[in-house]
């Protein structure tokens, strides 16, 4: 039984329309590597499907390199010459903004000043004027926060000193109060003064209640264990 004939256009559904795709393509694939088989011919195929996936077939003899430089010569043509044409518009763009950098640059540091206008003139003493005065005031900016971090730094050494001297002051009133103090010794003495905090050997000085006339013969040292 014969197969119908198939309307050709346009698969309204894309699964569909993606299976014939596939199907198609590995057929043609298929043909054209019996082709060089078959034929020792060269055979190269580029598909691109409709969502910009590309497949290729190309002959185990052959690269798509060769194909391209045998169709050239053949038909006398260069597939490069547009690009290349392009590239060398897109170079001379290049280079002209380059120039004109160079120009404006040269400019700002006051040369080649000559070939310019009064507006011109004008125009780049006016922007000279915005640039120093952003350059200003990050300068001040920047200074400004050196002096707060550096006020910064003396608030918090002033602290440490207050904090030092204040531990100085307590642990000294602390180790007076624990070395001298007042020690009843008992007997004649009115009052004696010594070392209380058990350092070895301490003495004490005593005087007699009633001193006499003369004081040196009365005038004694106790030393205490």
């Amino acid at each position: 039984m014969a197969r119908g004939k198939i309307e050709i256009k346009r698969i309204e559904n894309a699964t569909n329309r993606q299976v014939t795709y596939s199907k198609r393509r590995n057929g043609i694939f298929k043909k054209a590597s019996e082709l060089s088989v078959l034929c020792d011919a060269k055979v190269s195929i580029i598909m691109i499907s409709s969502t910009g996936k590309l497949h290729e077939y190309i002959s185990p003899s052959s690269t798509t390199k060769q194909i391209f430089d045998q169709y050239q010569k053949t038909l006398g043509i260069d597939l490069w010459s547009y690009l290349h044409e392009r590239m060398q518009e897109n170079l001379k763009k290049l280079k002209d903004v380059n120039k004109n950098l160079r120009k404006e640059i040269r400019q700002r540091m006051g040369e080649h000043l000559s070939d310019l206008s009064i507006q011109e003139l004008r125009c780049l003493e006016g922007e000279m004027e915005n640039s120093l005065k952003t350059i200003r005031d990050r300068k001040y900016q920047a200074i400004h926060n050196q002096i707060e971090t550096c006020k910064k730094k003396v608030r918090n050494e002033e602290q440490i000193h207050k904090n030092l001297l204040n531990l100085q002051h307590e642990f000294g009133a602390r180790d007076i109060k624990q070395q001298y103090e007042v020690v009843d010794n008992g007997g004649d003495y009115e009052t004696v003064v010594g070392f209380s905090n058990g350092r070895s050997p301490a003495f004490a000085l005593s005087l007699q209640p009633n001193p006499p006339k003369d004081l040196h013969s009365d005038l004694t040292f106790t030393f205490l264990d």
